[in-house]
């Protein structure tokens, strides 16, 4: 393995169908006054909120509730949650719902306390609060599996008056105290959001995977869950009531974005700045926007990755070795990924997900470009990936 690289992860889980019983241990030594932040009414219908309120005010806990946020939170919602808790002196926030429940909740967290332009600070310039700051203890109760947001610091926001969406991964201070997965509460999900959520969760994956040239003992792990997740999501995708299934998916997303396959990799997170802009214009589930631009991507990535993408064939696909160049190697695992996503009823392009060729310019234009493992992009290169996206 090259480089240097530190790994910290103060995030406790409690996984699986008795997983909600721990909240009450939880709440002994967090305060008073709880923000609930969460959806448009989906955790209402399907009898999980009654469930969380039950034990909060068991607890003895004032409710604060804040619902209606978005698939893509929105910098208007951010700026009314931070209000919200200032006006009502919330103690913590309690996120219920998907991955964006869990960013926005973090967004929120970070900002209540800071004194200036918290959008400027952390997503523009992309720094961290001050360390004599102080920030809200955040715990989540997942209910879809896709962003990893459960075990991570990042948070993605949309400013949706200028078509930007953009993301930042704020230090461990911003990792949520405490998440519970209950992989039954995916499966209140319609099966469109879980096959966004399967692809977000391989995206996820990918954008470590291919990277570096070396041989790493990380990259042994992401094989592994790559692995998983296929059959998993193929077992999903035939009966979504699939436990086992979905348990795997829900625990394999935890694992893909945790800080875990980042060591000692170099990542590579182009498709994510794209597929970003894609969901501002489009507003098209994530997961959807990154599969939309991701073969495209990939064809691109392989010709200066392709050993990386010979053994993606071999070690995730199975692809005999045999017989076959590195470059065909290499252009067969494409291939099999193409089928993959097909199969389980993924977009190849764009314009499957509401996007136009009148749109790429504007795309481009919102698309943040960052180093990447392999690619060398400019925004040249990102308006030829959208048209080969079409």
């Amino acid at each position: 393995m090259q480089g240097n690289f530190k790994y910290y992860n103060p995030t406790k889980l409690y996984f699986g169908e008795e997983s909600l019983k721990y909240l009450k241990d939880e709440l002994m030594n967090l305060g008073e006054r709880v923000l609930l932040n969460y959806g448009s009414g989906s955790v209402k219908r399907n009898g999980i909120y009654d469930e969380v309120i039950a034990i909060l005010r068991e607890g003895g806990k004032t409710l604060i509730e804040n619902p209606g946020v978005m698939s893509n939170p929105t910098l208007e919602k951010l700026r009314e949650g931070v209000r919200i808790a200032r006006d009502n002196k919330a103690d913590w926030i309690l996120a219920l719902g998907g991955g964006s429940v869990c960013d926005y909740s973090k967004g929120v967290a970070a900002s209540v306390f800071f004194d200036g332009d918290y959008w400027q600070e952390f997503w523009l310039d992309g720094q961290n609060p001050a360390k004599e700051q102080k920030i809200l203890p955040v715990g989540c109760i997942l209910t879809m599996a896709g962003t990893g947001s459960e075990m991570n610091g990042g948070c993605v926001i949309t400013d949706a008056e200028k078509n930007f969406k953009t993301g930042h991964v704020f230090d461990s201070r911003l990792m949520p105290r405490f998440s519970i997965l209950n992989p039954r509460y995916t499966m209140t999900v319609p099966v469109d959001q879980m096959k966004a959520g399967i692809y977000d969760i391989m995206n996820h994956i990918f954008e470590q995977y291919f990277s570096d040239y070396d041989d790493n003992t990380t990259d042994y792990i992401a094989e592994g869950l790559m692995r998983s997740l296929i059959v998993s999501s193929r077992a999903a995708v035939k009966n979504p009531q699939n436990y086992e299934a979905r348990s795997n998916i829900m625990w394999t997303a935890t694992w893909a974005l945790n800080t875990l396959l980042k060591c000692g990799k170099s990542e590579d997170w182009m498709v994510h700045m794209i597929g970003h802009s894609l969901g501002a214009w489009t507003h098209a589930p994530h997961g959807y926007c990154l599969a939309a631009c991701s073969m495209a991507y990939y064809r691109r990535a392989m010709e200066q990755g392709r050993a990386k993408f010979a053994r993606f064939a071999h070690n995730v696909w199975d692809i005999p070795v045999e017989g076959k160049s590195e470059r065909e190697l290499a252009e067969a695992g494409l291939e099999a990924l193409k089928e993959w996503m097909l199969e389980i009823g993924l977009p190849l392009t764009i314009t499957e997900i509401g996007a136009t060729s009148q749109m790429i310019d504007g795309i481009v234009s919102t698309s943040e470009i960052f180093p990447a493992g392999y690619l060398d992009l400019r925004p040249d290169d990102i308006k030829e990936i959208l048209k080969e996206s079409l």
